[in-house]
């Protein structure tokens, strides 16, 4: 899930980062996401065995132009919400390490069922049998 959820902030054609692994050092771009796995338990269990597993995500938009991080978090929001997750609400405000940047985040889930059979593969057609010549038949030349 974590890769269908990179795609979706990638288009955002901003740097992405997993929240925390930036250094101190580091330099912030104008703008910037960040994302957190804060959970991701099995769901439902019956007869000990879970059907699904339950994602929990937490994704923020940091940013030097305040309106940015409401506009970019719309614009996330509605992506991921038509790739079948659910999201919680329009946003929070989260504090940021710069004073130059302000930061907007949102806590989304996706419950990920796998499918136990693989679709058969369609057969190949069967070739069809070339006509067989008559010995007996003449051909002119």
């Amino acid at each position: 899930m974590v890769d269908a959820l990179l795609a979706i902030l990638e288009a955002q054609k901003v740097p992405v980062y997993r929240q925390g692994s930036r250094s101190d050092d580091d330099i912030y771009e104008d703008t910037f996401i960040t994302f957190w796995n804060d959970d991701a338990p099995d769901h439902a269990h019956y007869d000990n065995t879970e059907y699904g597993t339950a994602w929990a995500f937490t994704v923020n938009v940091y940013s030097n132009d305040p309106a940015v991080p409401y506009t970019m978090l719309d614009s996330i929001r509605a992506a991921l919400k038509a790739a079948g997750w659910q999201v919680q609400g329009r946003g929070y405000d989260v504090p940021s390490d710069e004073r130059t940047h302000t930061g907007r985040g949102i806590t989304c889930s996706f419950l990920e069922i796998p499918t136990d059979e693989e679709p058969e593969p369609e057969p190949e057609p069967e070739p069809e049998p070339e006509p067989e010549e008559d010995p007996e038949e003449e051909t002119e030349i």
